[in-house]
C-alpha cells in the first residue's frame, strides 16, 4: 500500500513539473521535441506491428515459425 502511495504521488508531481513547464517557452520545446520523438516511436511500432501481422495472416495455417 505505501508503494502505491508514492507511485500516485510521484505520479502527480510529474504532472505538475510538466505543467509548469509547458508554460516556459523553452519548456514548451523541450516538451513538444519529446512528444514528437514519442510520436514517432509509437508510428514506427504500429507499422511494424501491422506488417507483421500482414506477414502472418499470410501464411497457411501451421506454418508459422517456432519461438
Amino acid at each position: 500500500m505505501k508503494s502505491l502511495v508514492w507511485f500516485v504521488f510521484g505520479t502527480a508531481c510529474g504532472f505538475v513539473v510538466a505543467h509548469f513547464m509547458n508554460k516556459d517557452p523553452r519548456g514548451h520545446e523541450v516538451l513538444a521535441a519529446v512528444d514528437a520523438r514519442i510520436t514517432e516511436f509509437t508510428d514506427r511500432m504500429g507499422d511494424a506491428y501491422r506488417q507483421e501481422e500482414a506477414r502472418l495472416s499470410g501464411a497457411p495455417a501451421g506454418d508459422e515459425p517456432a519461438a
